[in-house]
């Protein structure tokens, strides 16, 4: 911390203003602080999932929401095996009470995933009215079928260049929500243990993203990755410095977008959902047996895995 007080005390000397590279810890959520700082979404999936959201009461009493000391655990119900006629898999949807806008950095420190045929996990930021307010997906995809992908959402007239200093590969590069039939643009991680079964053998690691008016960067670090930066993983790091992490995965520059007007305040959400417009989609791309709304409803024991367990996430700003 001292060094990194050092630095953020010499940039401030050096070159005025301090500039949105090195930021201070302002919210730190850790095991039973989600239960306070989160809503539980009880909604009808905006993504036609097979899924029922369900409050955070109801999830506590079936045992679906955990939080003690540093875990915290949200999963699906994998007991049941549900009617074709009524309602979904039962799952969470949480929500950030508060919002973050520009020139903030979040740091996930995830020990593990949800993984299975079907499943829809994400960690992402947005706020409604969507997409007038932009989304961005910070971890994100479908049955099993790696690497993870960062992506933005947002209305007409943003897009990205081709060639950016990034280590992740293009998927695609206009970002209006209806292009690439809704893929928007997004980046693939250029590590296969940032997703799935992979990240979760791997024993997960750190997911971080930046956001500031005139770009977005997202990185990723695996549990043992000897790079990683000492004030990512150190869970009591008061200051960061994003210049020293290296190249991000994901660099979203406002060269033909305008950064600073498409994305709003965000609130941060965590949720799985099955099925749905991208996992039920793209159910036949992968490996995974017979239909995908079929097979979410009769094999309630192949969501055991399907969990979030996270040991903090916390916010920084200036």
């Amino acid at each position: 911390m001292k060094f990194l007080l050092t630095l953020f005390t010499a940039s401030t000397l050096l070159c005025g203003p301090v500039q949105a590279t090195f930021y201070h810890l302002t919210d730190k959520w850790v095991g039973q602080d989600f239960l306070d700082a989160f809503a539980w979404e009880n909604i009808t999936d905006p993504t036609r999932g097979r899924v029922n959201y369900i409050t955070q009461a109801d999830s506590l009493a079936m045992n679906l929401t955990y939080a003690h000391g540093d875990r915290f655990i949200i999963r699906p119900d994998s007991v049941s095996v549900l009617d074709p006629n009524g309602p979904g898999r039962a799952s969470n949807r949480i929500i950030s009470k508060k919002t973050f806008g520009h020139n903030t950095v979040i740091i996930a420190d995830v020990r593990h995933m949800p993984q299975g045929c079907g499943t829809w996990p994400a960690l992402w930021s947005t706020d409604v009215p969507w997409p007038d307010k932009g989304e961005i997906d910070i971890v994100e995809g479908v049955n099993d079928l790696g690497p993870n992908q960062i992506t933005l959402h947002t209305t007409a007239n943003c897009t990205m260049p081709e060639v950016r200093p990034q280590t992740g590969t293009p998927r695609f590069n206009d970002c209006y929500w209806e292009a690439n039939n809704y893929a928007a643009c997004g980046v693939k991680t250029n590590k296969p243990n940032s997703y799935g079964p992979d990240f979760n053998a791997a024993g997960g690691g750190w997911f971080a993203m930046e956001r500031t008016p005139t770009y977005i960067r997202s990185w990723f670090w695996s549990r043992n990755d000897p790079t990683v930066p000492w004030e990512v993983k150190n869970p009591h790091s008061f200051f960061i410095g994003t210049p020293f992490w290296g190249l991000p995965v994901a660099n979203f520059p406002n060269n033909s977008c305008d950064i600073a007007s498409k994305f709003s305040p965000h609130h941060v959400i965590i949720n799985l959902t099955f099925c749905g417009d991208w996992a039920g989609n793209d159910y036949g791309l992968s490996t995974c047996p017979g239909t995908c709304v079929d097979y979410v409803n009769n094999n309630p024991q192949a969501f055991v895995d399907a969990y979030w367990d996270i040991a903090s996430i916390r916010m920084y700003g200036w």
